[in-house]
C-alpha cells in the first residue's frame, strides 16, 4: 500500500537566456553588468557563449579520483525530514519500551503520523478532540472521504502510538506503555539521521576554509558520553543469564534488510564463579531498595540501575524482550536535542570512468530505458516525486566540491600537464575561463591575497542522476558562476536576492523544527524544499536547464538549488564587482548575527584596495570610499565605546601574518582584521570590538585592544580614495565646460591634450565625454597638421606638365577651406594658425576672379594658362577651376601635337594616331578637339584598313598578280602617312618587276641562262610574295638541272670519292711539284681572294667562277682549252721529276715517294700517268694486275671513267634542258676532248707514229723492274711503258689518253702496242706463246689502223645530207615509211638478216645494191660517233634546222624517248659549237 498521491509536480518559469556577440563576450564584467538589471529580477541567468567558443577539456582524466557524497533523496527535503525525524523519535521511544513500532494503514494508505499528531496538537490535544469528537474533522483535513468511519480509527492509532509518548513529553505517567500492533501495519525502520549523516567529508583542500568552519560548528555527535558502559555487565534478570549488550550494528542504506531490527544473540553463560555471582547479589532495586526475587529484577541497558518489575509505575507483567531503559534513561534519551544535519562520505573512491560507467547504469535501469532517451521532464517530476515520499530510499551519490587544484581545472591554465594547441592558446587567457574570473582587474577579489577554494579557485562537480545541490546562497552573498564542461544537463532553481529573506521565513515556518537544532541551516548546503511549496507561500522562483557549453550565473544573495539530469561534469567559481561591496558588507553583518565564519575580511580587502587607490579603476574608488567611509565610521564609534568602557591598553599587531582561526571572535566568529580585543588570562581567544565583554570575567581595564592601523592612518587612506575619486570628479567638471563651451574663454590645444593625458595616466573610467574630448583633441589636431600644411605648401604634389594634383589627394574645397576657417572659429580650443588660414582664403578667392576671366576667352593662350595653373600650386585648397583650366592646357597641347604629326606625314604612324586619338579621347569636348579627332579617326580607320588589305594581299595563297598590287599601289599613294605594309607592297612591287626584267633577259635572244643565275633569281623570288609567271619554268629547269648533276655524278665519281663532279669533268688544275691536292672550297675568302684576281685560273674555284662568267659556250672552252694546256705542260713536267727520281745518280736516302713521303724500299707500283713510285702497302693496288693493265694512283685516278656511251646521253639530256653551267661546259669540252683526241690516235697511225716506235723497241735496251740505290733496294711489280722509248708527241698522246675521264679502246690499244713495243714480257714461255704474242701486237696495230682508216676526212654535210636523204626517199622499206620523220629500228621478229641490213643505214654499204660506198661512209652526224656494230643499230632525225641523222646510242637516246619527244642536235641548240671537223 502507497501514502496519499502528493500533487504533481509544476514547472517554475523560465529564468532569463542570453547569448552574447563576440564583441559583449570579449569583457565577461562588462557584459554581466549589462545584463544585470535583467538578470538579478530573477536570481539566476544562463549564458549561451558565441557557438565557436569551445574551449578544450584540460582535466586530466586519469589523475582524476575522488570520494562522492552519499544522498538519500527523502531525507534532503525539509519537510520531509521532519516527518522522518519525528517518526524515529517515535521509534527509539517504543524501541526503548522494549517494542517496535510498525505504522499502520488506513483506507489502504500509509498513516501520516507526523500529520495526524501536528494536527491533534492544533486541535488542543487528545482529550480536547476526544471531548469535543473532532477525530472526523482531522479525518478530512488529512484527506480521508467522511462518512466512513475513519475518525474512529484514527484516534484508535493516535491512542495506541502517539499518545504515550506525548504523555511522556510533557511528564506525565502513562498508566500501561504497551504497543500491541496489527498484522497489517507496516513495521517502520529508523533512519537515524543524527547516527548516520553526521560523518563529515575528509578535507580535499588545504586551504578549504569553508570546510574547516562548517566542521568546527557541528562538533562531534557520533557518541554520547554514558551510552555504553565497558565493564559493566548488562545484566538482565531471565532464568538466572547475564546478557552482554553487543555493539550495534550498522547496515548500509543500499542494503535491504532493516537497520535497527537486530536480535541481539543470549549467550548463555555458565559460570560458577563466586566472584560473580556476588557482584549479581549486590544489586538492589532503587524503588524498594531490596535485591531479594533476583529473576524479578531488571537491569536499565542504559544506566544498569535495578528495578523489580512490580515496583515500576506501572509496574511490568513480565520481562521485556530486547533493551530496556529505566524511566530516568528514557527521559534523557528522548529529551536529547537534534544534532546537525549533514551528508555521509561514501565508502569508495571513483575514477571519472568508473563513476559514468555507475551513473549511467543506474539512470538506465531506473527508468529501464536508454540514458540520452529519458526527458528531462520526466526526470525532474519523478526527482520532487522521491525527495517528498518516506516510503521509498532512493540513495544516489555526488561528487561535489572537488578542488581543481589538487586534480586540475577542466579549462586550460598556464603551466599544467595539458598542452594546448596553438590555436587554443587564447582560452588561457579567456576571461570566461574559470580560473581568469575571479582575478580579474574588475574583480574585487583580486585584492584578497588568500587562495580561497570555490571562491577564487573553482570547484568541480561530477554528478550522476537525482544528485542534488540543496538550497543555499554564495558565501558573502557573491555572484558565482557555473559552466557545464560536458555530459547531461543540470537543472537550476532560483530566487531573486530580494527574496531571499522571504524564502527564509517560509522555510523556517514550514520545518521550524530542523531551524530549531541549525539556526544557519540554509547556510549548510544539506536542505530542499519543492519549489511549488515555495512559490505557494509567495516566493518567485525560477528555472532553468543548463547544457553543457553554457554559463548559469547566480547574482548576490540568490538563492538557488538544483539536481543534474545524469552524468556531468561542471565548474564552478565565485566573482565580486564593486556593486556587490555594500552587499558584502551587509553579509558580514548578518553573519555577526548568526555566528557563523567568514571566509575573508571583507575590511581587510577594502584596506588592500585602499593601498591601491592611485591605480584605481574611478567607479571602483568611488565604491571603496563609500566603504570606506562606512568602516571608518563604525571602526571610530567602536573605538570610543571601548575607551568609555575602559579599555586602555592598545597594541598595534600584523594580522595578515595570524592564520584566521587565532583572529576570529570567540563569540560571532567574525574575522577580525582593524582591531580586536584579548586578555592576558585567556591566551589565544579574541572578541571583536562589539563583544568585549564576552571575552573573561576580568576587568576591562585588564584587556588589550589590537590594532592593524590608527585612525590617523585611516584617515589618509580614506582621502587617498576619495581624492581618486574626486579628482575624476573635477576633471569630468573641466571636461563638461570645455566641451558645452560655457567659458567664453577659449583653452589651449596643449590644455585639452593635458586632460586626456591625465585620464589615460590615472586610468579613468572609459566614458563618452573622454571619447569626446579625445575627438575634439584629434580634430583640433588634424586642423592644426592641415592648417600648417596649407600654409608650409608641404602638401604640394602637383607636377608640372599638366598644372594638376595627383589622383587620389584629398585636399579642401573652396567651401571647405571656408567651412574650416569657420570651424577653428567654432573648435572649444584655439590654434596658432588661424589668422594664415584667412589670408590664403583671401588669396584663394582672388585666383578664382582670374580663372573666371581667362576662362571666359575663347581661345585662351596656353602661357597664360600654364601661368595661372603655377600660380594655384601655392594654393593647396581644391579649386573648382583647376579642371577647366586643365582641360584647356590638355587641348590646346593636344592640337598642336595633332598639327606637329600631320605635317610629316612620313613619321606619322599608325601607333602614332592611335596615340593621339586615344589621348584626345580624355580630352573634354570642344569643337576643334572634335574636328581634328574626326579627321584622324577617318585617316586611321582608312590606314588600319589598307594595312590589313594589303597584308592580306601579301599573304594570300596564291599570291596576287603585279597588276592588282600596282592597282593597290596606286590607291595607297594618296595616303598621307607612314604604312609599314605599304611599304613593304610597294618594295616587293619593285623586285618583282626587277625580277621580271632580268627573268625575261635571261633568254633574250635564244641566250641560254647559266645555272648560277638561275638559281639566283629562284632564291630571290622566294621572298617575293608577288605571283611571277616564269619561277615555275625556272623553277622546274633547276630541278631538271639538280637531277642531271645527281645522274652526272653517279656515272663519274666514285663512291666515297674526295673529288666534286666539277673537279672530274675539268682538266686538273691542281698538280703541282710538291704532289700537294689544294682542296676545294668555297668559301668567302676564296671570294675575296677571286675578286682580287680574276685571271688567274690556279684552282678548281677560279676555273668555276670563270665558266660561271662566260658569256657563251664558246668562251667557256676557250677556259678550259687554256686550263688544259696547263694541265698538259704541268703534267708532263711531273712526270719528268718523277722519272728523274729512278736515276742512279739520285741519293736514295734523301729520295721521298708515294703519299707517306718516305724513301722507296720492297715492293713499289708505279703510277702510269704521274709515273711516281708508291709502296704496296700504302695504296689500294690491284692485287692481280696483270701485264697489260693500267694502274694510276690515287691522285691520278679521279673517276669511274665511264665508256663514252654513257657519257654521251648526259650530254644530250643536258641539251634539252638548255641552261649553261661549269659541269655541263666541262662534260662538253671532255667530250669534244675526247674526239679529238680520238683523231689525234687516228692521225697517229697513220702518219706511222707506231712504226717508230716499234724500231725504236727493237733497238731500245731491256728495262729492269729491280732497282738498287746507295744501297737501297726497291723492285716494282708491274710494268710500265718506258718513257725513254717514247717521243714527244706519242707519251703527249699518251698521257692525254689517261688524262681523260672516258674509258675508250684506243686508250687501252695504245697503251697495249707501247708497253708490248717498249718493254715486252721477257721470252720464259714457248716460240707457239712468241707467236701468240706477236699475233696480239699484231692485233693491236690492226685495230689502230682500222680506226684511222674511219677516221679520214667527211664529206660535206650538206652534200652527205641531201645524199641520205634521196637515198631514204627512193627507198621502198615498209619500216622506214612508217616513221615519217624520226627513224626506230624494229626488231624483225622472222630474223631475216636482208630486213635488219634494211633498218640499219650504217649497213647500206654492205649491201651489194649499194650503189656508193662513200655516201653511207659517217652517216651519223656526230663527231663522236661510236660506230655501234651489230644486228640492229637504232638511228633519229635532228627536228631542227640540221635535219642530219644520229646514232641514238652517240646522242644518249632510248628508243622509246626517241619515238616520244623531239630532238635537237646540238649544233641546231648552240651554233656557236664547233664540231671538230
Amino acid at each position: 500500500m502507497t501514502q496519499p498521491q502528493l500533487n504533481e509536480f509544476i514547472p517554475p518559469p523560465e529564468c532569463p537566456v542570453f547569448e552574447p556577440s563576440w564583441e559583449e563576450f570579449a569583457d565577461p564584467f562588462a557584459y554581466i553588468n549589462k545584463i544585470r538589471p535583467i538578470a538579478e529580477k530573477t536570481g539566476i541567468c544562463k549564458v549561451r557563449p558565441p557557438p565557436d567558443w569551445q574551449p578544450p577539456f584540460a582535466c586530466d582524466v586519469d589523475r582524476l579520483k575522488f570520494t562522492p557524497r552519499i544522498q538519500r533523496l527523502n531525507e534532503l527535503e525539509a519537510q520531509t525530514r521532519v516527518k522522518l525525524n519525528f517518526l524515529d523519535q517515535i521509534a527509539k521511544f517504543w524501541e526503548l519500551q522494549g517494542c517496535t513500532l510498525k505504522i499502520p494503514h488506513v483506507e489502504r494508505k500509509i498513516l501520516d503520523l507526523y500529520q495526524l499528531n501536528k494536527l491533534v496538537n492544533e486541535e488542543g490535544g487528545f482529550d480536547a478532540v476526544c471531548r469535543d469528537r473532532r477525530w472526523s474533522k482531522i479525518s478530512i483535513k488529512m484527506g480521508f472521504a467522511s462518512g466512513k468511519a475513519v475518525g474512529s480509527h484514527l484516534r484508535a492509532h493516535y491512542e495506541r502510538i502517539l499518545y504515550p509518548y506525548n504523555l511522556f513529553q510533557t511528564g506525565d505517567n502513562q498508566p500501561r506503555a504497551t504497543l500491541t500492533n496489527d498484522t497489517k501495519d507496516k513495521e517502520y525502520t529508523p533512519h537515524d539521521l543524527p547516527q548516520r549523516q553526521s560523518v563529515q567529508p575528509q578535507e580535499i583542500c588545504s586551504i578549504a576554509r569553508r570546510a574547516k568552519r562548517m566542521r568546527s560548528e557541528r562538533g562531534c555527535v557520533k557518541s554520547e558520553p554514558g551510552e555504553v558502559c565497558e565493564n559493566r555487565p548488562n545484566l538482565r534478570r531471565r532464568m538466572g543469564t547475564c546478557v552482554a549488550k553487543p555493539d550495534p550494528v550498522r547496515k548500509t542504506v543500499k542494503e535491504e534488510t532493516d537497520e535497527h531490527d537486530v536480535i541481539h544473540e543470549e549467550t548463555v553463560l555458565h559460570n560458577t564463579n563466586n566472584n560473580t555471582q556476588s557482584k549479581v547479589e549486590q544489586y538492589m532495586c532503587l524503588v524498594c531498595g531490596k535485591g531479594s526475587e533476583e529473576d524479578r529484577l531488571l537491569l536499565c541497558d542504559g544506566c544498569d540501575d535495578s528495578y523489580h518489575i512490580f515496583c515500576l509505575i506501572p509496574p511490568l507483567h513480565d520481562v521485556p524482550k530486547g533493551d530496556w531503559r529505566c524511566p530516568k534513561c528514557l527521559a534523557q534519551e528522548c529529551g536529547k536535542p537534534q544534532v546537525a544535519f549533514g551528508f555521509e562520505q561514501a565508502s569508495r573512491g571513483y575514477t571519472l570512468q568508473a563513476f559514468g560507467d555507475m551513473a549511467d547504469s543506474f539512470k538506465s535501469d531506473y527508468f529501464n530505458m536508454p540514458v540520452h532517451m529519458v526527458p528531462t521532464e520526466l526526470v525532474e517530476k519523478e526527482f520532487w516525486r522521491l525527495v517528498s515520499t518516506i516510503e521509498e530510499d532512493v540513495t544516489v551519490e555526488y561528487g561535489a566540491d572537488i578542488a581543481s587544484k589538487d586534480v586540475g581545472s577542466g579549462f586550460p591554465v598556464k603551466n599544467s600537464h595539458f598542452e594546448v594547441s596553438p590555436e587554443d592558446e587564447h582560452y588561457l587567457r579567456s576571461g570566461w575561463n574559470l580560473n581568469n574570473m575571479p582575478v580579474l582587474d574588475s574583480s574585487v577579489l583580486t585584492h584578497i591575497t588568500a587562495d580561497i577554494c570555490g571562491m577564487k579557485l573553482p570547484w568541480l562537480y561530477v554528478g550522476m542522476c537525482f544528485s542534488s545541490f540543496c538550497w543555499h546562497i554564495e558565501d558573502h552573498w557573491s555572484y558565482s558562476i557555473n559552466y557545464l564542461h560536458w555530459g547531461e544537463p543540470k537543472t537550476w532553481y532560483g530566487a531573486p536576492g530580494y527574496a531571499a529573506e522571504h524564502l527564509e521565513a517560509v522555510m523556517k515556518k514550514l520545518a521550524p523544527e530542523l531551524f530549531e537544532s541549525q539556526p544557519d541551516l540554509l547556510h549548510q548546503l544539506v536542505t530542499i524544499m519543492n519549489p511549488n511549496t515555495l512559490m505557494n507561500n509567495g516566493v518567485p522562483i525560477y528555472r532553468t536547464n543548463q547544457c553543457a557549453g553554457e554559463f548559469v550565473i547566480t547574482f548576490p544573495r540568490a538563492y538557488h538549488s538544483g539536481f543534474n539530469q545524469g552524468f556531468n561534469f561542471a565548474e564552478a567559481v565565485n566573482f565580486c564587482t564593486m556593486d556587490w561591496m555594500p552587499i558584502g558588507r551587509e553579509c558580514v553583518k548578518h553573519y555577526r548575527q548568526l555566528s557563523r565564519y567568514c571566509v575573508f575580511s571583507h575590511d581587510e580587502m577594502v584596506c588592500n584596495m585602499a593601498c591601491k587607490a592611485n591605480m584605481m579603476d574611478v567607479d571602483l574608488a568611488s565604491a571603496v570610499h563609500k566603504e570606506m567611509a562606512a568602516m571608518v565610521q563604525e571602526e571610530e564609534e567602536l573605538r570610543e565605546n571601548i575607551n568609555r568602557m575602559g579599555v586602555v591598553q592598545t597594541r598595534q599587531v600584523d594580522y595578515e601574518h595570524l592564520p584566521d582561526e587565532e583572529r576570529q571572535c570567540c563569540k560571532c566568529r567574525t574575522t577580525c582584521y582593524l582591531s580586536g580585543i584579548t586578555c592576558v588570562c585567556s591566551p589565544g581567544k579574541m572578541v571583536c570590538l562589539y563583544h568585549a565583554q564576552y571575552l573573561c570575567s576580568c576587568p576591562l581595564s585588564n584587556l588589550t585592544l589590537h590594532y592593524k592601523f590608527t585612525l590617523d592612518d585611516l584617515y589618509p587612506m580614506m582621502a587617498s580614495v576619495k581624492l581618486r575619486a574626486e579628482s575624476y570628479k573635477e576633471w569630468l567638471s573641466t571636461v563638461e565646460d570645455i566641451l558645452q563651451k560655457k567659458d567664453n574663454k577659449k583653452r589651449g590645444l596643449e590644455e585639452i591634450h593635458s586632460l586626456v593625458e591625465q585620464a589615460e595616466t590615472k586610468a579613468f573610467p572609459q566614458t563618452s565625454l573622454l571619447d569626446q574630448l579625445r575627438v575634439v583633441g584629434l580634430q583640433a589636431d588634424k586642423v592644426a597638421v592641415v592648417a600648417q600644411q596649407l600654409l608650409n605648401g608641404k602638401r604640394q604634389t602637383r607636377y608640372r606638365s599638366c598644372g594638376g594634383k595627383s589622383q587620389g589627394q584629398n585636399e579642401l574645397t573652396v567651401e571647405e577651406l571656408r567651412s574650416f576657417v569657420q570651424q577653428l572659429d567654432n573648435l572649444p580650443c584655439n590654434i596658432r594658425q588661424a589668422p594664415l588660414l584667412k589670408d590664403l582664403l583671401t588669396r584663394v578667392e582672388e585666383f578664382q576672379q582670374r580663372s573666371e576671366r581667362l576662362l571666359s576667352d575663347d581661345s585662351p593662350n596656353s602661357a597664360e594658362l600654364q601661368n595661372l595653373l603655377d600660380l594655384s600650386l601655392g594654393l593647396d585648397v581644391e579649386l573648382p577651376e583647376l579642371p577647366l583650366l586643365r582641360e584647356r592646357l590638355e587641348q590646346a597641347r593636344w592640337l598642336e601635337a595633332v598639327q606637329q604629326a600631320s605635317g610629316r606625314p612620313d613619321d606619322l604612324c599608325l601607333d602614332t594616331m592611335r596615340r593621339l586619338i586615344d589621348q584626345g579621347v580624355g580630352l573634354a569636348p570642344h569643337s576643334s578637339v572634335e574636328r581634328a579627332m574626326a579627321r584622324l579617326q577617318e585617316l586611321l580607320t582608312v590606314s588600319e584598313q589598307w594595312e590589313e588589305r594589303v597584308l592580306g594581299l601579301m599573304e594570300a595563297s596564291p599570291y596576287c598578280s603585279i597588276e592588282t598590287l600596282d592597282a593597290a599601289l596606286q590607291e595607297i599613294a594618296n595616303i598621307p602617312a607612314y604604312l609599314p605594309n605599304c611599304l613593304q607592297l610597294k618594295d616587293a612591287v619593285v623586285k618583282a618587276k626587277k625580277w621580271l626584267h632580268e627573268a625575261d633577259a635571261l633568254q633574250l635572244g635564244g641566250r641560254i641562262p647559266v645555272l648560277d643565275r638561275l638559281s639566283e633569281l629562284v632564291l630571290r623570288a622566294e621572298g617575293i610574295p608577288v605571283r611571277l609567271d616564269p619561277l615555275s619554268r625556272l623553277e622546274a629547269l633547276v630541278v631538271d638541272v639538280q637531277t642531271w648533276k645527281e645522274s652526272a655524278a653517279k656515272t663519274f665519281l666514285i663512291k666515297n670519292s674526295p673529288f666534286s663532279l666539277l673537279e672530274v669533268l675539268c682538266p686538273r688544275c691542281d698538280i703541282e711539284a710538291g704532289l700537294q691536292r689544294s682542296k676545294y672550297k668555297k668559301t668567302k675568302e676564296g671570294t675575296q681572294t677571286s675578286k682580287k684576281s680574276s685571271v688567274k685560273l690556279d684552282s678548281l674555284y677560279d676555273v668555276e667562277r670563270a665558266l660561271s662568267e662566260s658569256k657563251d659556250s664558246a668562251s667557256a672552252m676557250a677556259t678550259l682549252a687554256e686550263v688544259h694546256q696547263k694541265e698538259m705542260e704541268t703534267l708532263l713536267a711531273l712526270r719528268a721529276t718523277n722519272e728523274s727520281k729512278l736515276l742512279p745518280a739520285e741519293n736514295c736516302c734523301a729520295l721521298t715517294v708515294c703519299v707517306c713521303q718516305k724513301a722507296p724500299s720492297g715492293a713499289m707500283v708505279q703510277c702510269e700517268l704521274c709515273r711516281d713510285l708508291f709502296h704496296s702497302g700504302c695504296v689500294v693496288a690491284t692485287p692481280e694486275l696483270k701485264y697489260g693493265q693500267v694502274w694510276l694512283c690515287p691522285l691520278c685516278q679521279r673517276s669511274r671513267k665511264p665508256p663514252l656511251d654513257k657519257v654521251l646521253p648526259l650530254l644530250a639530256s643536258l641539251q634539252r634542258i638548255r641552261v649553261r653551267l661549269p659541269e655541263g661546259d666541262a662534260l662538253r669540252f671532255l667530250i669534244e676532248r675526247t674526239v679529238r683526241w680520238q683523231h689525234r690516235v687516228q692521225q697517229a697511225c697513220t702518219e706511222g707514229l707506231l712504226e717508230k716506235v716499234s724500231k725504236m723497241g727493237k733497238n731500245g735496251s731491256k728495262i729492269s723492274l729491280h732497282h738498287e740505290k746507295n744501297g737501297c733496294s726497291f723492285y716494282t711489280e708491274h710494268q710500265c711503258v718506258p718513257v725513254q722509248g717514247l717521243g714527244p708527241e706519242l707519251e703527249e698522246l699518251m698521257v692525254e689518253g689517261f688524262l681523260l675521264q672516258v674509258t675508250l679502246p684506243e686508250t687501252e690499244q695504245l697503251y697495249t702496242y707501247l708497253l708490248n713495243k717498249l718493254a715486252p714480257l721477257p721470252a720464259r714461255s714457248s716460240p707457239c706463246r712468241a707467236s701468240t704474242k706477236d699475233d696480239e701486237l699484231q692485233t693491236a696495230s690492226t685495230k689502230l689502223h682500222k680506226k684511222s682508216g674511219s677516221s679520214k676526212p667527211k664529206k660535206d654535210s650538206t652534200i652527205v645530207q641531201s645524199k641520205r636523204t634521196k637515198r631514204r626517199k627512193e627507198r621502198s622499206d615498209s619500216h622506214h615509211s612508217e616513221k615519217a620523220k624520226k627513224c626506230c629500228t624494229q626488231k624483225s621478229k622472222s630474223g631475216g638478216e636482208e630486213s635488219r641490213r634494211s633498218c640499219s643505214p650504217t649497213n647500206v654499204a654492205s649491201e651489194p645494191s649499194a650503189s656508193d660506198s662513200d655516201e653511207d661512209y659517217s652517216l651519223c652526224a656526230a663527231p663522236w660517233c661510236r660506230e655501234p656494230e651489230g644486228d640492229e643499230v637504232n638511228w633519229v632525225q635532228c627536228d631542227g634546222s640540221c635535219n642530219q641523222w644520229f646514232h641514238q646510242v652517240c646522242v644518249g637516246l632510248s628508243a622509246e624517248r626517241a619515238e616520244k619527244e623531239d630532238y635537237i642536235c646540238i649544233s641546231c641548240t648552240q651554233p656557236d659549237f664547233d664540231r671538230g671537223e
